[in-house]
């Protein structure tokens, strides 16, 4: 039986104040979704104190979230072609606010585990691919590059102006901490449902939208497998994002060390953390148009390196908590930098098109592996070094501090060994193409 499709809309069906309307939707949901799972890198030690958890522990909820995470990466490509922007929208906003509100109410370590998997599921395997393409059906294809890069303005100025109102949260319950999250917590639930609902009211059936051929195809995965460039790329995406999401340590380590307070350090972590992102992703996509992504990663690398050394030189006194935080949002800024050039390697080393989605998806499992395993490692680090009232040493941060320059080191390596690799590739075509054409 042919499927209904009278009610379908395209690009030129929709107004423009509706398709910015969807833009906008799409960008803010792609920062306040995952505000809920990544809740430690803003209010680590509240959230600790909260959930009455080990740095391990803590560490280890957010591993079972990875874990789930990286098993839908690649099927959330496929179903993001099988099923209406609608649909997965509203279903991965709502079920995303019913996990956040479980999590609201702080509960153990064992529901907290569950609930941490089941958000893999519903921000991952049905959300994952919703942003990229809603967008893409809202432009035509020459705006897609100015709005995808609006786009980031818009989740950059989202995540922002939440992370300012969980400092609201912490400033207004004062020593109360455990109310603090669950209020902060609630909050977001509240807002990603109301996203849920909009997405079901205001997206439309979109012509097209549905792959009616096709799916999962194993020849494409063996051919970007096959392909150097996309081993190397994921490799420097590997080391890229361990240092970026390293750089959240450093939100305890200015409470616990520095002696900055709470409200401060949650200031400077959401500045860190979505502020800088106005400014680093256009700043770094500028460049690496410029010159070459592999490069701009080495550069900006080594200059994570310099400035992570700085901050470890500094006296753990309260008195250097300014250049602290100068120093804190600079690694955010080469960090979120170097994080959002990282996949355009694919397109410095010609990676073709025909399996360019499954190069993707390659990078993405491999380059995202750090979150299943880094966490935990860091909690071990901090809880073998806390004394019996519970403050960590400044040797455990020195020594995830030491970690992170190791990773920028050989994020470094790796991509100068693909921009040498593919400019050795490149003048081998360019010397056979005349003799070819011959």
């Amino acid at each position: 039986m042919a499927r209904d499709t009278s009610f379908e809309k395209s690009y030129e069906d929709l107004s423009s104040g509706r398709r910015w309307f969807l833009l906008i939707l799409a960008s803010m949901g792609s920062s306040i979704i995952y505000a809920p799972a990544y809740l430690k890198a803003v209010f680590y030690d509240p959230l600790q104190q909260a959930l009455g958890v080990t740095n391990t522990e803590l560490g280890a909820v957010f591993g079972a979230y990875a874990i789930a995470a990286l098993i839908c990466y690649l099927p959330s490509g496929i179903i993001a072609d099988k099923l209406r922007m609608r649909t997965l929208s509203s279903v991965g906003f709502l079920g995303t606010a019913v996990l956040t509100l479980i999590y609201a109410a702080l509960p153990s370590i064992e529901v907290l585990y569950a609930v941490f998997v089941m958000m893999g599921i519903t921000t991952i395997l049905i959300w994952w691919g919703v942003r990229y393409k809603l967008v893409r059906l809202v432009s035509k294809e020459d705006e897609y590059p100015k709005r995808i890069g609006i786009s980031y303005g818009i989740y950059g100025v989202a995540g922002l102006a939440i992370g300012f109102i969980s400092t609201g949260f912490v400033a207004a319950v004062g020593e109360n901490l455990g109310l603090g999250v669950s209020l902060y917590l609630g909050f977001l639930g509240i807002i990603i449902g109301i996203l849920g609902v909009l997405s079901l009211l205001f997206i439309p059936k979109f012509k097209g939208e549905i792959k009616s051929e096709g799916g999962f195809n194993l020849s494409e995965f063996v051919s970007a497998f096959k392909n150097p460039v996309v081993w190397l790329a994921a490799i420097s995406l590997f080391f890229v994002y361990f240092f970026y999401t390293g750089v959240t340590y450093t939100t305890p380590y200015l409470t616990g060390i520095l002696g900055a307070s709470l409200v401060v350090t949650t200031i400077i972590a959401n500045i860190r953390n979505y502020g800088i992102t106005l400014l680093s992703g256009p700043i770094f996509g500028f460049i690496a148009n410029r010159f070459k992504p592999s490069v701009v990663i080495a550069a900006g690398s080594v200059v994570f390196i310099v400035a992570l050394g700085a901050l470890m030189l500094l006296p753990p006194e309260p008195a250097v908590v300014v250049i602290a935080a100068v120093l804190i949002i600079l690694l955010g800024f080469i960090a979120n930098g170097a994080f959002g050039v990282v996949s355009a390697q694919l397109t410095e080393g010609r990676v073709p098109l025909h399996y360019f989605g499954a190069a993707t998806g390659i990078l993405s499992i491999i380059g995202f592996l750090p979150d299943t395993f880094s966490s935990i490692w860091f909690g071990a680090i901090m809880d073998g070094q806390t004394n019996a009232a519970g403050d960590v040493a400044a040797s455990a941060y020195q020594e995830i501090f030491l970690i992170l320059i190791g990773a920028a080191l050989l994020a470094t390596l790796a991509s100068l060994v693909l921009f040498f690799f593919v400019k050795r590739k490149n003048a081998k075509l360019d010397k056979t193409t005349p003799e070819q054409a011959a």
